[in-house]
């Protein structure tokens, strides 16, 4: 019987969500625009200020403006996002949410991934499984496209992880 207990906090729904967030059309026009165009149109403020008033003082401050924007900018939308996202669950999801998580597969129930977590004991057909991913310091065994059990390598207090990720892949190409 493979298993692996693991923590799961907010810090990890956030950096799920955030990856998400910057496959998206709408991140990638909000990072073209606040990395490009808006530190570019200050960058010709800028050289305004320098060769029209020979003010090399404002002309500084608006390039320094610029750099930081561009520099910033895309934290502050992923920050953005996080709070939205964060902002969507109740005190009660939350609560139902992070904490330990123990997922077993059982020899005895070979047809599902045994959950047990804050909300309860969940038993989840391989068949409702699509793929195992791997990131750098986590693994997401997806439900849906936008659905998935986050699994920091950092929380894993019990098992192995590596060796249950290929269990569950292979659980899922046996099943699915």
């Amino acid at each position: 019987m493979l298993e692996i207990e693991y923590e799961f906090k907010e810090d990890d729904l956030n950096h799920f969500n955030e990856m998400r967030f910057k496959l998206t059309e709408e991140y990638k026009s909000q990072l073209r625009k606040n990395r490009w165009i808006v530190p570019g149109v200050m960058l010709l403020i800028g050289m305004f200020y320098y060769y029209y008033y020979v003010d090399i003082k404002a002309a500084g401050y608006i390039v320094l403006v610029a750099v930081l924007w561009a520099w910033l900018s895309p934290r502050i939308i992923l920050l953005n996002v996080s709070r939205q996202i964060l902002n969507t669950y109740s005190q009660k999801e939350k609560k139902a949410m992070f904490g330990t998580y123990l997922l077993k597969i059982d020899p005895e129930s070979p047809n599902y991934l045994h959950e047990k977590s804050p909300s309860g004991n969940n038993k989840i057909a391989w068949s409702e499984l699509i793929r195992v991913d791997y990131a750098k310091d986590y693994v997401y065994i997806y439900f849906d496209i936008s659905t998935a059990l986050v699994i920091p390598e950092a929380a894993v207090k019990k098992g192995d992880l590596a060796a249950f990720a290929k269990q569950v892949e292979k659980m899922i190409e046996m099943h699915g």
